[in-house]
């Protein structure tokens, strides 16, 4: 075979996967069919989700760089609006929206879990799509991944052993493919995934124009009698959102009149649009995949799933369906895992993609201009303005709640591991960088460490205190940075030794020397 996993689309989550099947030994090519990244608007945001996977693979200085630039512009924009006053920072004291309605920062309680414990990846957020596109692009090429862009995926063939993947310079041989080829998915179409869900009832247009008459606009989301609109936080950003069903052409170009229509049929404000430069639409289809793998085919992002872009949710579930995905792919490539490990990227994303796409519906019923729809918006305006709401709104837009079902009682089981200062002065995501999992023995416990010897190059072992978290033992941590297995100090950790055997081998294998029956 020509390589071991063949990824169709070279988008970030394309990029994603191929980085963590590169870090896990496989041999990745990802087929791109545009030349270079695409400039078109896209999503300005991610959430906490999304910047937790890039930092544990030591990409935060990065994001951190280009935030700090995109914050420049923001102040930059907010100081002209208001005349070179004084209050340039309004507005940035948010940490997301719902349904257009601000989620204000200083209201949301840390104390609740998943809200106070992922460390400095919580304060990353203003990341635009383009630019994790070309960071994941540059640690692809130093991992050694073939990025092949220009290169389209016409059509595949395959059986139980291999996947031949035709392109229009010629076959591609691979174990597996995956498809992560966007929302028209060709992956997911030629290989038969049922992908059920609602119809669109709404058209978005999003640009960055240049415009008279804006000084009308308010910054910021702002709901009309004719639907919602928002100006900012950039120059020149506009979004329209109208409940007049899907578009006719959703592949017609985004004209400068139609555009100028409708912003001036949503806001009211007479601005006339004199350059656009850069548009496109959505609309509010929900759908998903009944299944993420048929056979040696498989799908991520929004291959796997579609929603509208409310909320800024998208990139980070398909990068955390990437960080799920790539480190098992690897495993089975690498005969370290049973085939069957593939199995629980389904059962564990599924329900995500599940609760990302009800989000996202229920923002669009919050939108809705008839007096039903208004009443209950001003029902939610009034929770966003509480400590409980926002911070049980803002839970739900970070994935907080996110647990998957895994064996063991402790709270962390399941859930994405907290990002523990430790008393050497690291972090517990400093120690994630490689890919591998990571046995963290918080009580100097040989025996313990014992258990997980047999599993050099896949379970990294550090011994280490953490004053903030006295009553931790011992935390496995998965490759993607989820929780295998805990164990609290005193008796619960010889309790639970036999957990640690288990969560092991169920997610790593036999150890070194172990005799396999037959």
């Amino acid at each position: 075979m020509d390589y071991d996993v063949v990824v169709a689309g070279g988008g970030p989550v394309g990029l994603m996967l191929a980085c963590e099947a590169r870090l896990g030994g496989a041999r990745v090519a990802v087929l791109e069919r545009l030349t270079d990244v695409d400039a078109t608007i896209k999503g300005g945001a991610i959430t906490t989700p999304g910047a937790e996977a890039l930092y544990r693979r030591g990409m935060l200085p990065a994001l951190a760089e280009v935030q700090r630039q995109t914050m420049a512009r923001f102040r930059s924009f907010l100081r002209e609006r208001d005349g070179g006053g004084g209050t340039a920072g309004r507005g940035l004291g948010i940490v997301g929206h719902f349904a257009g309605i601000m989620l204000r920062a200083d209201l949301v309680d840390r104390t609740e879990p998943g809200l106070g414990d992922a460390g400095p990846a919580a304060e990353i957020a203003f990341v635009a799509q383009q630019d994790i596109e070309r960071l994941l692009g540059a640690r692809a090429a130093e991992l050694g991944v073939d990025v092949r862009r220009g290169v389209e995926l016409t059509g595949f063939d395959a059986d139980d052993g291999v996947v031949t993947v035709r392109t229009g310079d010629g076959p591609v041989r691979a174990g597996w493919l995956v498809g992560c080829d966007g929302g028209r998915s060709t992956v997911r179409k030629l290989a038969g995934f049922a992908f059920p869900g609602t119809d669109p009832e709404i058209t978005c247009h999003q640009a960055v124009v240049e415009m008279t008459g804006a000084e009308g606009l308010k910054v910021g989301w702002t709901a009309t009698a004719t639907g919602v609109y928002a100006y900012g936080p950039m120059p020149g950003r506009v979004v329209t959102v109208e409940f007049d069903g899907p578009p006719a052409d959703r592949g017609a170009p985004v004209t400068t009149d139609d555009l100028q229509a409708r912003l001036r049929r949503v806001s009211g404000v007479d601005v006339t649009i004199t350059r656009v430069r850069t548009a496109t639409r959505f609309t509010d289809h929900a759908r998903q995949v009944t299944e993420y793998r048929k056979g040696r085919v498989l799908l991520a992002g929004d291959a796997a799933h579609v929603h509208s872009a409310f909320g800024s949710q998208g990139l980070s579930l398909g990068l955390g369906d990437a960080m799920n995905l790539g480190w098992k792919l690897a495993a089975v490539i690498g005969g370290r895992a049973p085939e069957r490990l593939l199995d629980t990227y389904t059962s564990e994303r599924h329900p995500v993609g599940a609760q990302v796409l009800d989000w996202t519906r229920s923002q669009v019923a919050a939108m809705r201009p008839d007096p039903q729809s208004r009443a209950l918006r001003e029902i939610v305006s009034d929770l966003a303005g509480t400590v409980m709401g926002t911070t049980y709104l803002t839970a739900r837009l970070n994935g907080a709640g996110v647990r998957y079902e895994l064996p063991g009682e402790h709270p962390l089981t399941g859930r994405s591991a907290p990002d523990l200062e430790l008393s050497e002065g690291s972090r517990l995501a400093d120690h994630l960088h490689g890919g591998r999992a990571l046995l963290l023995d918080l009580s100097d416990d040989p025996e313990l460490r014992a258990h997980a010897a047999g599993y050099a190059g896949r379970v990294d072992i550090l011994t280490a205190g953490c004053p903030s978290r006295p009553e931790l033992a011992a935390v496995l941590v998965r490759p993607d940075g989820f929780t295998a297995w805990a164990a609290d100090a005193g008796e619960q950790v010889a309790a639970s030794t036999a957990g640690l055997e288990e969560a092991l081998n169920e997610w790593f294998g036999a150890p070194e020397g172990a005799v396999t029956p037959g």
